[in-house]
């Protein structure tokens, strides 16, 4: 049993396929129109074609080598039988009503991880939003406009499939994209443990990213964390006076984050807090080169921004060295005294020598990571050159948390395709920082 037939399927048949707009089966031909493959649109009630695509009785009369099944649990271990039996290797179950609700529900998911045993077939879900590989043109889901998401460097492994929805549709505002994105759904046969070393083999893929309510076989998973050469953030959910809420999404167990970050933390798997952190970190460290330390330099053109980032980065294990001699009489002679010019520097607005002052702090070899926070002003700009200069030349990451009006955005992403990650809140940018420090390992 593998996994290969989600990634490169020789034809795909779409199970329960509709004319209906807004049906399931409609929403997921509207996505998989982009795969440039041949589609077979399954349905013995309807007749004629959807989307230039001729109709078919049954998945037996085709040649297809992922079945996606838009149709009611009920009938889910029929139609997964016929899959089988025409010899699909891969199934994506869209439908819930499985292990997740009641006794019943839990009969029929042993009876399709029975059939996928029979006849050696991967299943991804039950109760899943499905996946999608933008560098394969290859949208297998039916969320509406999913087929919208670019291809990224940040791959998504998520056992809720709307954490992997929303995931990917922020990183694609933020001009990211994504490499892969699968929702796991109930998890039949196919969980983290079998798709991380797949991701961890993909060129394409430099992070990946993991969302957790809970996994039945622990092991195997942090094995296939332990194994990835890929760097991993993960964000466990689900909280113990929440046990019965999250049996309710995913048939997840009642798992304790510390149960997962004691055995990984210290190994380079990142934790964090929330999804938008889990977004921020995986980027970061998918752009930015390894931090040697967990030293920061802090340039900030408004002091109460960089006051919050400091107080949080101080909780949170950081350091705020001392400048070398070299770089503070830089630095004082920039500034004239009129502010703070210690680490933190504070330079009390953006001043047209602000780019030289990142320039300082950042070569000091004091100084492990470095990040910004400057107010844009469209008179100033952002110090485009003098970012890209070191984004070039220096081998630490570099990250800039930005405000301003809509004028920006240009200037914003010229950082970005620089390799300057940007960032649009304090406490944004200072938990990226504390991700990247947590990312090296104990024996580093």
């Amino acid at each position: 049993m593998g996994v290969t037939d989600f990634f490169d399927p020789d034809g795909i048949a779409v199970i329960g396929a509709s004319k209906t707009p807004g049906k399931l089966g409609n929403d997921t031909m509207t996505n998989i129109r982009t795969y440039n493959g041949e589609v077979y649109p399954v349905n013995p009630s309807s007749d004629g074609s959807v989307y230039g695509y001729e109709f078919v009785d049954s998945v037996r009369d085709v040649d297809a080598d992922l079945a996606l099944c838009c149709v009611p649990s009920p009938v889910v271990p029929e139609v997964l039988e016929e899959c089988g039996e025409a010899g699909v290797g891969a199934a994506v179950i869209f439908a819930g009503g499985f292990a997740e609700v009641n006794e019943d529900g839990r009969e029929r998911e042993d009876e399709i991880v029975r059939i996928g045993e029979e006849y050696d077939m991967t299943i991804l879900g039950p109760n899943t939003a499905g996946y999608c590989i933008p560098h394969l043109d290859l949208y297998g889901s039916f969320v509406p406009e999913i087929r919208d998401v670019e291809m990224g460097n940040v791959a998504l492994l998520a056992q809720s499939g709307g954490v992997g929805i929303t995931s990917a549709f922020q990183l694609d505002r933020e001009e990211y994209g994504v490499s892969a994105m699968f929702g796991l759904g109930n998890r039949a046969n196919t969980g983290f443990a079998e798709l991380i070393p797949v991701l961890d083999d993909d060129p394409r893929t430099d992070v990946i990213a993991l969302h957790i309510e809970g996994t039945k076989d622990v092991d195997a998973f942090l094995e296939a964390c332990r194994e990835a050469k890929t760097p991993i953030v993960a964000y466990k959910a689900g909280s113990k006076s929440l046990s019965d809420f999250v049996a309710s999404h995913t048939g997840a167990p009642n798992q304790s984050r510390e149960r997962y970050e004691d055995a990984l933390t210290g190994e380079g798997v990142v934790f964090v807090s929330s999804v938008t952190e889990l977004i921020d970190a995986s980027r970061a460290i998918a752009d930015t080169p390894n931090p040697a330390g967990r030293n920061v330099g802090l340039v900030t053109a408004q002091a109460g921004p960089g006051i919050i980032i400091a107080d949080e980065l101080d909780e949170r294990g950081a350091e705020f060295p001392d400048l070398e001699d070299e770089t503070q009489e830089r630095v004082d002679d920039l500034l004239q005294g009129i502010t703070y010019t210690e680490n933190p520097v504070d330079t009390g607005r953006p001043l047209p020598e602000f780019g030289q002052i990142i320039d300082a702090v950042a070569r000091d070899d004091n100084v492990d990571i470095v990040i910004v926070y400057e107010i844009y002003e469209d008179s100033l700009g952002y110090p485009i050159e003098e970012l890209e200069t070191l984004a070039d030349e220096l081998e630490k990451p570099i990250l800039f948390t930005v405000a301003g009006p809509d004028s920006f955005e240009k200037e914003r992403l010229q950082m970005e395709a620089a390799g300057i990650p940007t960032f649009q809140a304090p406490e944004r940018g200072s938990n990226v920082v504390a991700a990247l420090i947590d990312s090296i390992p104990d024996d580093a």
